[in-house]
């Protein structure tokens, strides 16, 4: 017999339920973001971007209701009509709704590939492939339309080596003497990228910092505007170091409206799901660096990530908007009912 061989084809490990699970949780809130966004953009060449994001996330929500019930597993909650009201003002211009569809599309490419690999079953392989490609063919219509507009920052160019060189030294002990190497073509990459998304949480931050209702949430915004704008900033300076360009910032394509499109939870829900990607990016970055203050200030921002995750499922338990992901059997409990 195979070793991923089973004798119920509805079967779901504990990867592939927490797969379904999160994605459910992301797409129901995708669903409420890209109502309210088709129902306020203007131009027509972003317009079926955006119906392109929610017909997918549509269709993700009906798919995954089909494996969960064939497998008696509890459906979420999510986020439903009551989270997004879609005729509030205008809250994004319509160059930020391109970009946050750019940035998410990111998230949503990282999650499904590393889904792939803990998948067991051939139907549940074969759905996030297909997830996959189709986040595949808007993330390329995004590419092609974002070259015309001038606020999508290109990554800088360097020049071609003359001749295959190997390292003498790591760099990091003459790094910490204040003798920097130039920043290799990895580093610059990730710099630069880590400095568009952390600027990216900011601006959106800004923006529900202006609309949330609770009090607590309104100044978990405030404070993360901060904290992701310091490690943006500390990203650009370390580029900007070696006189590369940094980063287009986006603060400046939020309006001034102070009504709310979304619920606080789906606020809540979606500033932690970003930090929680901050972390994943930033962890990965740090194995593609070698200069000691890129590392020193990688832990930085590692920390500022953390103390945000922290502080934002604090208040998401606080006022019961988070969601138990399906756990183990409780043995110690069951034990304790027969005492």
């Amino acid at each position: 017999m195979g070793l991923f061989k089973k004798t119920k084809t509805n079967h779901l490990t504990a990867a592939e339920a927490s797969a379904l699970w999160l994605q459910y949780l992301g797409d129901s809130m995708a669903i409420c973001v890209y109502k309210y966004f088709v129902n306020i953009v203007e131009n027509k060449e972003i317009r079926p971007i955006l119906e392109f994001a929610l017909q997918e996330a549509e269709s993700h929500i009906i798919q995954i209701k089909d494996f969960l019930k064939s497998a008696n597993f509890q459906i979420p909650i999510g986020f439903t009509e009551e989270d997004v009201n879609v005729d509030a003002p205008r809250l994004f211009s319509d160059d930020f709704l391109l970009f946050y569809t750019y940035i998410m599309t990111i998230h949503g490419l990282t999650a499904y590939s590393l889904a792939i690999t803990n998948m067991e079953r051939q139907d549940l392989q074969n759905y996030f492939f297909d997830c996959m490609a189709r986040s595949k063919e808007m993330f390329q219509k995004i590419i092609e339309l974002a070259n015309d507009h001038p606020k999508f920052s290109n990554v800088p160019s360097i020049p071609s080596p003359e001749q295959a060189k190997f390292m003498q030294t790591t760099g990091i002990v003459s790094n910490l003497m204040g003798d920097k190497r130039p920043l290799n073509s990895s580093e610059i990459s990730t710099l630069f990228f880590n400095s568009k998304k952390t600027g990216f949480i900011k601006s959106l931050s800004l923006g529900f910092s202006q609309v949330a209702r609770v009090e607590e949430v309104r100044n978990f915004m405030l404070k993360n505007v901060k904290l992701a704008g310091k490690d943006a900033e500390s990203f650009d300076t370390i580029l900007k170091e070696d006189y590369l360009p940094i980063p287009e910032k986006w603060d400046a394509e939020i309006t001034d409206s102070t009504v709310s499109p979304f619920s606080d939870k789906l606020i809540m829900f979606h500033a932690a799901f970003l930090v929680n990607a901050a972390l994943t990016y930033y962890g990965a970055s740090l194995g593609a660096n070698f200069r000691s203050d890129i590392l020193l200030n990688y832990s930085k921002v590692f920390t500022h990530a953390m103390e945000a995750g922290a502080m934002s499922y604090k208040i998401m338990v606080k006022y019961k908007w988070l969601e138990k992901l399906p756990e183990a059997i409780d043995r110690k409990s069951l034990e304790k009912e027969k005492t």
